[in-house]
Parts: structure tokens; C-alpha cells; sequence
């Protein structure tokens, strides 16, 4: 890849596929930016990794396996008044899945 930022067209594509609206300028911006990034990939596949092991991540430390067990509550009533939308006893959440859109 390139030192040339993508193209307006991409950037707005791959922004409407991350749900993102992005004004001119955002979208002149990031363009530089995912090329870079990509420019950056293309640079890490040059690389011979074939005697290099594989890493489930960089610090030798492991996941914390605590129990999974209830926590402290907060009561349902001061629930129902911080939430944006409730039907009691419920909180309303956005549909993610299928055409419900998310955020």
C-alpha cells in the first residue's frame, strides 16, 4: 500500500459499514490514517514469522477466572429513573440483532 490516502468513496463506505457519520473533514482525515494503518499491515507481511510461536498475549499474564457469582444490586427503583427508556419493571435496550440496527 501507499502513502496515498484512500479514497473519499472508501473511507464513506467503510464508515457507513461501521455505522459512523463522518463529515468532510473527518473523512479526508481518517483516509490518511487507514492508509497508514494499512501500509503498516502490508509492512508486518513482509516479515518471516516461521520459527516465531504464537502468543496468546504479550505479557505472560493470564485471565482472572473469578466465580461468576451476583454482585451488589442497584435497587430497581433508582434503576427506573436513570434509565432512558423503561417499561416497569423493565429497562427498554435498542434490537441489535437482525434489522434492529444497534447504535
Amino acid at each position: 500500500m501507499s502513502n496515498e490516502s484512500l479514497s473519499p468513496e472508501y473511507v464513506r463506505k467503510v464508515a457507513k459499514l461501521s455505522r459512523l457519520a463522518l463529515s468532510d473533514e473527518q473523512v479526508a482525515k481518517y483516509g490518511s490514517q487507514m492508509s497508514a494503518v494499512l501500509g503498516y499491515m502490508e509492512r508486518l507481511r513482509e516479515l518471516d514469522l516461521r520459527d516465531v510461536e504464537p502468543m496468546a498475549n504479550v505479557g505472560g499474564t493470564t485471565n482472572r477466572l473469578d466465580p461468576d457469582e451476583p454482585g451488589k444490586m442497584l435497587p430497581n427503583a433508582a434503576l427506573m429513573k436513570i434509565a432512558p427508556e423503561t417499561m416497569p419493571p423493565f429497562v427498554k435496550v435498542p434490537k441489535v440483532l437482525g434489522e434492529g440496527g444497534g447504535a
